[in-house]
């Protein structure tokens, strides 16, 4: 078995590394289905939700060829970026994915590109359903915040 995968666990990551990992929609969308997970998730399951957001439909609802698009990116290119820079930790064997050591180095600016996912969606009420310290919570205290 494999152990969980991650290059740069501990190591302070960059602005450029962080915005890269930010840049893509699709990254972004698989950090939010992670969040407030602690055990391992599969990468079918996170495929599912992420399409289901990128459609703005339930994710069983998701057609097949929209989910092979997203598990398929995931798998080659999305979660390998992610775990190279400590982000996320990948088990290959297990095909599970759970948030890494420098996902902490991340949330801040996610919490600032949050505002931009569309707010009449499938993503926008999951995110609203997080508890009150959840993402959306946090960006509009600190909205008020920097009004006063």
């Amino acid at each position: 078995m494999e152990a969980l995968t991650s290059s740069q666990d501990g190591t302070e990551l960059s602005a450029d590394t962080i915005l890269e990992l930010l840049a893509n929609r699709r990254r972004r969308y698989l950090l939010y289905a992670l969040r407030g997970h602690e055990d391992p998730i599969e990468l079918s399951t996170l495929a599912e939700q992420v399409a289901g957001w990128e459609h703005d439909v339930p994710p069983e609802e998701v057609a097949k060829n929209e989910y092979k698009s997203v598990y398929v990116s995931s798998v080659q290119c999305h979660v390998p970026k992610l775990a190279d820079a400590g982000v996320v930790d990948h088990d290959e064997d297990n095909h599970t994915v759970v948030l890494g050591s420098n996902f902490d180095q991340l949330e801040p600016y996610l919490r600032v590109v949050v505002k931009d996912e569309p707010e009449n969606s499938t993503l926008h009420a999951a995110l609203e359903r997080e508890s009150g310290d959840g993402l959306l919570g946090r960006v509009r205290e600190n909205v008020a915040r920097l009004k006063h």
